[in-house]
């Protein structure tokens, strides 16, 4: 099976969903935010502090192209991975991405109380959501294979979901399931999955 890439906005569900895809199909996870850290042995927000958004994202693309060396992964990236050309074209060359999207309100419900976001803090929450999503929500768009809308569902439920998309995608790695409960028209660009 392919690498799978998850992409969206920081409380869209990336590092849960990739890590219950991961399991659920046999595949090694990766969260590009934790590798960075684990490079580094510091914190996110520190190398935010100390070299600023310019100098993360260096690392970052330099993480991504590392980790797109290998096979059988699941990578959850971190939100503004996509900012990059080179990220989206290392992405869309080794593997599936799926765009698991949220509105602003429940990403705003999931960061709200979250300290380790560094483009999260000071100033209105809210509005920071709205004009990240602004920005990035048609870059995420036209990077997806597949567009997952996350809501109120559980994550066990967009699991299951992903999988049936992307067997149905892959026959000979599906499993004996049910029949799907949402459809993805696969002569569409960017399948999306209305959960």
């Amino acid at each position: 099976m392919d690498n799978i890439f998850f992409i969206g906005l920081m409380g869209a569900g990336k590092t849960t969903i990739g890590r219950l895809i991961a399991k659920q199909l046999g595949m090694v996870f990766y969260d590009s935010d934790y590798e960075i850290e684990r490079k580094t042995g510091v914190k996110i927000p520190l190398i935010f502090e100390l070299e600023g958004e310019a100098g993360f994202r260096k690392r970052e693309a330099a993480m991504i192209e590392e980790l797109c060396q290998l096979e059988n992964m699941v990578m959850a990236t971190g939100g503004g991975a996509i900012l990059y050309p080179e990220n989206r074209t290392l992405l869309k060359n080794n593997g599936k991405v799926i765009y698991l999207r949220a509105n602003v309100h429940d990403l705003w419900q999931r960061t709200r109380n979250d300290k380790t976001r560094p483009l999260l803090q000071g100033g209105n929450l809210r509005q920071k959501l709205e004009q990240l999503h602004k920005v990035r929500d048609p870059i995420y768009t036209t990077l997806a294979d597949y567009i997952v809308d996350t809501g109120a569902q559980s994550a066990a439920d967009i699991t299951n979901d992903i999988e049936r998309l992307l067997s149905a995608e892959n026959p000979q790695a599906a499993m004996v399931q049910e029949q799907p409960t949402a459809s993805a028209d696969k002569n569409h660009a960017n399948p999306e999955l209305k959960l």
